[in-house]
């Protein structure tokens, strides 16, 4: 019974399609820009969601910005939920969610695609979409890690890479990479 309502409660956490707006409230010493880096966002961005904002460097106290919070469709979290699985199926939870993390802020990213679906499938990124071995069933752990990544506010600490050093080929590119954390057996980075 209690492996039926955990199905039931997974398949009725899709969310949506669009997103959902939500609002910040500033903070004494925030600025335009470090909220929407604290946001993965740019001011640009930012702006273009608070038409209110008539001068980007006169924020108040209490004034509440909005920003737009990502949502995703059906075939989206589950793409998302088979990458946590070909990924990192034996890590930590925590490992887990940092990966969504990492496609979440690529998503964010002007460096990257601008949707779950192309940044997963973007050629030479990620390895399970190469050999194949993204095509699985994701557990229910790694719906609730998805899931955990996409209503997090802020999506950490920006990484935007992560790789296993035990059998990944040592690259020269990624030891120049800032390390945001360790997390079982991957290392992220920005």
């Amino acid at each position: 019974m209690k492996k039926w309502l955990m199905m039931i409660a997974l398949s009725t956490s899709v969310i949506g399609p669009g997103a959902k707006s939500f609002a910040y409230t500033a903070h004494s010493g925030d600025t335009l820009s470090t909220i929407a880096q604290a946001h993965h966002m740019t001011v640009h961005q930012v702006l273009a969601m608070n038409p209110q904002i008539t001068d980007p460097n006169a924020i108040s106290i209490g004034q509440a910005i909005h920003l737009e919070k990502m949502t995703v469709s059906a075939e989206d979290r589950k793409l998302l939920a088979q990458l946590i699985h070909a990924e990192a199926g034996g890590e930590p939870f925590r490992g887990k969610v940092k990966v969504a993390q990492v496609v979440l802020n690529r998503v964010k990213s002007p460096q990257f695609p601008n949707s779950i679906r192309n940044v997963i499938m973007q050629k030479g990124q990620f390895s399970p979409v190469a050999n194949g071995s993204i095509q699985n069933t994701p557990s229910a752990s790694d719906y609730m890690a998805a899931d955990t990544a996409l209503n997090e506010e802020n999506n950490g600490d920006g990484s935007l890479y992560f790789f296993n050093p035990e059998i990944a080929a040592d690259s020269q590119w990624f030891s120049s990479l800032e390390t945001t954390t360790v997390i079982g057996h991957h290392v992220f980075k920005k």
